[in-house]
């Protein structure tokens, strides 16, 4: 018998830790056309609308893929080809949602503000009081490439007092960062299966408003991205329009029972939140900075500065926490060399503060005094 190995900690912002419990959802064969799998979609459905108080105006339509594939087939579906988007930009998923439009062929025009910075509320008041051909807003609930949390309810408050609608990437906050759809106008938002729900890679999903969605016929630019035709295929007869990830559904189903039974949207937030709160002391102790500050700081990825210090290589300091069973994130930024710490998936404070000792015995083998970066 093969001797079990522990996986590595996961401090990411996805794939994530997952549970055990996650991982035996897996150890079944589904028939995408049984009546048993088709009731676990239908639940699975169900349950996100419910995560976001959307019951009685909005539908859930999931996708195979990534998270990108679902915010790609939402734009290309909701934006017909002659709409126009404004995107809110502080970060590389605001930056890819500019990329997906060029493929796509819609027009789009950007507010940008740095990574450090939350998006400009002015500004888009501003862009969309003067240029009445955008009809649409897209921006990033909390944007990972620095951690920072946008703040969506006012972006929806200014939406729609314009009449414009609201497309939310809320990819790395769904589940844990409060959302009601009773209280923030949106036609969209986006999550996947493996971020704060705690699934596993491979499903995307849109949470979209059934009376824009019903308009949506013939947008798309292509088949396999047609959240239109997945949903009208879907509530024909409960099935995927193509071969569905079936066991990444059936781990998906198991995790958000999971979820639910921990006390929801709360109970998430409660736990990553204390994740991220030792986080921080535990960093900043051994003289880390944050890039941004705390009250700008979501309780999902954590961006420290790089240390001045000439003994810190990062890629020694990756190398030798991976070896001690924890993984943690390159910096994605422009504003300043950095890295990343996740404080998402099945983790707790006995995680956290597992890193943090491995982090300072590993500071201690590499001969860095401290953590502080050099000065601005």
């Amino acid at each position: 018998m093969t001797e079990h190995v522990q996986d590595p900690w996961l401090l990411t912002p996805g794939p994530l830790t997952t549970s055990m419990e996650t991982k035996q959802a897996m150890l079944h064969d589904w028939g995408s056309r049984d009546a048993s799998f088709i009731e676990m979609n239908a639940r699975v459905r169900d349950t996100l609308v419910k995560i976001v108080d959307g019951e009685g105006s909005h539908v859930c339509v999931p996708i195979q893929g990534s998270g990108s594939f679902a915010v790609e087939a939402t734009l290309g579906t909701l934006i017909p080809r002659n709409g126009k988007a404004l995107i809110l930009i502080n970060g590389a998923y605001g930056t890819r949602m500019a990329k997906i439009l060029d493929y796509a062929g819609r027009a789009y025009v950007i507010n940008e503000t740095p990574e450090d910075t939350p998006v400009d509320l002015k500004a888009l008041d501003a862009s969309l009081d003067s240029d009445a051909s955008i009809s649409h807003v897209l921006v990033v609930h909390c944007e990972t490439t620095s951690g920072i949390l946008n703040p969506i309810a006012d972006v929806a408050e200014i939406a729609a007092r314009h009449g414009r609608s609201l497309i939310i990437d809320s990819m790395s906050a769904f589940g844990a960062v409060p959302v009601s759809a009773k209280e923030i106008v949106f036609d969209a938002i986006l999550a996947s299966s493996n971020k704060c729900l705690e699934g596993i890679p491979g499903m995307g999903f849109a949470i979209i408003r059934q009376a824009v969605l019903e308009g949506c016929e013939g947008n798309a630019h292509a088949l396999t991205l047609d959240l239109y035709d997945q949903w009208k295929s879907m509530e024909a007869n409960k099935q995927w329009r193509f071969t569905p990830p079936t066991h990444v559904i059936a781990a998906f189903d198991s995790a958000i029972s999971q979820y639910l039974a921990a006390g929801g949207v709360a109970g998430r937030n409660k736990r990553y939140s204390n994740n991220c709160r030792i986080l921080l002391d535990g960093m900043r102790a051994l003289g880390f900075e944050t890039l941004l500050p705390d009250e700008l700081q979501a309780p999902i990825i954590v961006t420290f500065k790089m240390p001045a210090d000439p003994a810190f290589v990062f890629e020694d300091f990756y190398d030798q926490l991976k070896d001690a069973g924890y993984v943690i994130y390159p910096g994605k930024l422009t504003v300043a060399p950095s890295f990343r710490i996740g404080c998402i998936g099945n983790l707790d404070e006995n995680h956290m503060n597992g890193a943090l000792k491995v982090i300072k015995e590993t500071l201690d083998k590499m001969g860095v005094v401290n953590g502080v970066p050099v000065a601005a």
